[in-house]
């Protein structure tokens, strides 16, 4: 039998372990059962009745391999993360990362409260909008109130709606309620979308019975959560960013390494193109987790390419400086970034791979699940940018991508054979 420590996500040699004692490990490190093992396996298959009920005519269903990156010291704790992925070298690349990280001392990540804001749009032609929003103000604490009376259970967990604000866009003559929803562990879409819904209606017979002329129009959440950000920070030693068998002299030295890290990233920060592929980067991190969990992907990439473009720019969403600490010469890097994700509820809960690769992940708080996929966008962007700075992003890709073509070729003989 395989053992492995319970503490310790750093495993010698794990891409070389047959699929098995893989699963094996990882049943270990969690404590995981037989069933959550078997979630995770190339054996498991949705049965039909649950692919029925997710989705709109159902015919099948479409696997990606499920992989797992480690040495991940997270806030102090050990994790082994689930990547749901079809492009080689990512879950590679984010396990370098974070053993690169690991080696400063690991991931420092905090997120704020899991707040949702939905929109309610109100169409109001007359355009005196200072007046009709004050009036809107002496009608919020019984919008509050009636909202959340759609979701009790919400808040008997400590959630719900808190408070609203208001925006003015003229040229569509338009006052946007901005409404504020603590949703717990909850990715929270559905909730924000039925409270949205019903302060309309509200809205609507307040309106009529005071003779405002204002009408509801659009009432949804926004996926540019702002309220509820993660920022991850990590260092990496200049030591553990050397090469000391290169060819390449510059590659021996760690400051050199981490000023072209540095580089890398400030090219981003001054060039769109660029910055579009630093941040697919990321997101090549962020997203398997958010497929491996049950979580609304799309929903976090449209957020956070909007976080990225708030300030009018299109900007990297992380950023890497060289300390400027004599005594502790590090690479240090950030990201920032909003991450609406949920523990409950849908797909998350009714998936088995999705509740073995939380289970996997010691079962967290919607926050701390944010927490660790944050971490593992920076380790990816870090790898990313390492690879870009030193040998190019093409030599380490091409050598994993390699069993790809292989197959490919493989195939292509045995179907040209009588």
């Amino acid at each position: 039998m395989v053992m492995v420590s319970k503490s310790v996500s750093t495993i010698t040699g794990f891409y070389k372990k047959t699929i098995q004692e893989r699963l094996e490990i990882i049943k270990n490190s969690a404590n995981l059962s037989s069933d959550d093992v078997l979630a995770l396996s190339p054996e498991f298959h949705l049965a039909p009745p649950l692919l029925d009920s997710f989705i709109e005519n159902v015919v099948g269903h479409f696997s990606l391999p499920l992989g797992i990156a480690s040495n991940f010291l997270i806030n102090g704790e050990d994790f082994f993360v689930p990547m749901a992925i079809e492009e080689s070298s990512v879950v590679a690349a984010a396990s370098y990362g974070a053993k690169l990280v690991r080696s400063g001392g690991g991931f420092t990540v905090k997120s704020s409260s899991p707040i949702m804001t939905g929109q309610i749009q109100l169409l109001c032609p007359n355009k005196d909008y200072d007046s009709i929003i004050e009036k809107l103000k002496t009608w919020e604490p019984e919008l509050i109130n009636l909202v959340n009376m759609t979701d009790p259970i919400l808040l008997s967990l400590g959630g719900g709606a808190e408070g609203c604000q208001y925006r003015i866009i003229p040229e569509i003559f338009s006052i946007i309620i901005h409404l504020d929803v603590d949703v717990r562990d909850a990715m929270g879409a559905n909730t924000v979308n039925t409270m949205c819904e019903a302060g309309g209606a509200f809205l609507k017979k307040k309106c009529q019975e005071s003779n405002l002329s204002c009408e509801p129009r659009l009432m949804i959440l926004t996926n540019l959560t702002e309220k509820r950000m993660v920022r991850a920070t990590g260092k990496v030693p200049f030591s553990s960013l050397s090469s000391p068998t290169s060819s390449d002299s510059s590659k021996r030295d760690g400051h050199f390494v981490a000023q072209k890290i540095v580089e890398a990233f400030l090219f981003a920060k001054h060039d769109i193109y660029r910055a579009s592929t630093h941040n697919k980067g990321i997101m090549n991190g962020i997203d398997p987790i958010a497929i491996a969990t049950g979580n609304d992907w799309r929903a976090i990439e449209a957020g956070a390419h909007a976080f990225a473009a708030r300030s009018g720019s299109y900007l990297p969403l992380s950023e890497w400086s060289i300390s400027l600490d004599s005594d502790d010469e590090s690479l240090m890097g950030t990201l920032e970034i909003p991450l609406a994700v949920g523990v409950i509820g849908g797909v998350t809960k009714l998936h088995p791979t999705a509740q073995a690769s939380l289970k996997l992940l010691k079962s967290p708080s919607a926050q701390r699940l944010s927490e660790i996929i944050c971490a593992v966008g920076l380790a990816q962007n870090l790898a990313a940018l390492k690879s870009l700075a030193t040998e190019g992003i093409q030599k380490g890709h091409m050598k994993l991508h390699q069993k790809n073509i292989d197959l490919f070729k493989n195939l292509s003989s045995s179907k040209k054979s009588p």
